[in-house]
């Protein structure tokens, strides 16, 4: 297996930058499949890691899925994107017994399985066809491959990150800018995002699919693009080594199917129940340590739903064959 410098080795010559980030984040030795190592949350904070509130939020989401497809004897929950399944392992935490017993976790990941995961949690490549509840993608849809353009040709890159003007965009990719990312300047070609999302959310039969990201709509494109990299909690140049992330934010709306919601985070996590409002002061009073943990959880949900920050996500809500979140 090659080592993560060795992830040079498969971009010997300029690329179109989906081929390389492909090899960099999932090829032999790439970011995202390295075995050992802290994972994606040695290299940047998500909204999973910052807090358990963002796990007991997902779980009164299922739980709402669960009352709308009547209770059912097993109830899917799936999370594409899984890291090292600690967002799977927060919500069954979260759930009372009764749900949690009935539920079917899945963690949809490329990387090898974690030694000390829950058991009960499913590890596989793809998502589970047919699933009853839940597909939840939390930061999935920024780490897919696509190619970048500039004034209508594509963007090549070396593996050292130098970038060089490449052909001119043509066929479907052309007809997705055109339709999604008009007019001159640097683009990110998002079709590949949308059809990623279309085969997850056609692998759920009843249910929700829900994908959450920095995103942007049609009306407010970046004019330069967001292509960007992180490494060890830092954002650095996007060089396709394999020993950074590699990610751009999400065209949300070119993903979005028949009867889909596009929220913020800060709205769909106000209603689910997080909030930042500090505790009454008379708390302190009579309840000390009790204002202590309150205090605490509203710090941590500010954070969660923070202008400029994790606040700013979207959360893309696609039902299917049931009523529309948030209702």
């Amino acid at each position: 297996m090659r080592t993560e410098g060795e992830v040079k080795d498969a971009v010997p010559v300029p690329v179109r930058w989906r081929t390389a980030m492909e090899a960099a984040l999932y090829g032999p030795g790439g970011f995202y499949v390295r075995p050992g190592g802290p994972g994606p949350a040695g290299h940047f904070r998500t909204s999973v890691h910052a807090s358990p509130l963002y796990a007991g939020a997902v779980a009164r989401l299922l739980r709402w899925v669960d009352s709308e497809l009547g209770h059912p004897r097993e109830l899917d929950l799936v999370d594409v994107g899984a890291g090292r399944g600690e967002l799977l392992t927060g919500v069954l935490g979260a759930l009372p017994a009764e749900v949690a017993g009935r539920v079917r976790a899945w963690a949809v990941e490329r990387a090898q399985r974690p030694a000390a995961l829950d058991p009960r949690i499913r590890w596989v490549p793809e998502p589970p066809q047919g699933a009853r509840g839940l597909l939840f993608a939390n930061e999935w849809l920024d780490n897919v491959p696509l190619d970048v353009a500039e004034d209508g040709h594509y963007v090549l890159v070396d593996a050292e990150g130098a970038q060089t003007r490449g052909p001119v965009v043509d066929g479907a990719d052309r007809a997705w800018l055109e339709r999604w990312w008009p007019g001159p300047g640097r683009a990110e070609i998002g079709r590949g995002r949308d059809e990623a999302w279309a085969g997850a959310v056609r692998s759920v039969s009843r249910g929700l699919a829900v994908a959450v990201d920095y995103a942007h709509t049609r009306d407010a494109r970046p004019p330069y693009g967001t292509l960007t990299g992180f490494r060890g909690g830092r954002e650095v140049e996007p060089v396709p080594d394999g020993t950074c992330d590699v990610t751009a934010h999400v065209a949300l709306d070119a993903c979005a199917g028949p009867g889909a919601v596009l929220v913020s985070q800060r709205e769909a996590l106000g209603l689910l129940g997080v909030s930042g409002a500090r505790p009454p002061l008379a708390l302190a009073s009579t309840d000390p340590a009790g204002y202590v943990r309150a205090l605490a959880r509203a710090g941590e949900a500010a954070e969660l739903t923070a202008r400029g920050g994790l606040g700013d996500f979207a959360w893309l809500v696609q039902p299917v064959g049931v009523r529309s979140w948030p209702v």
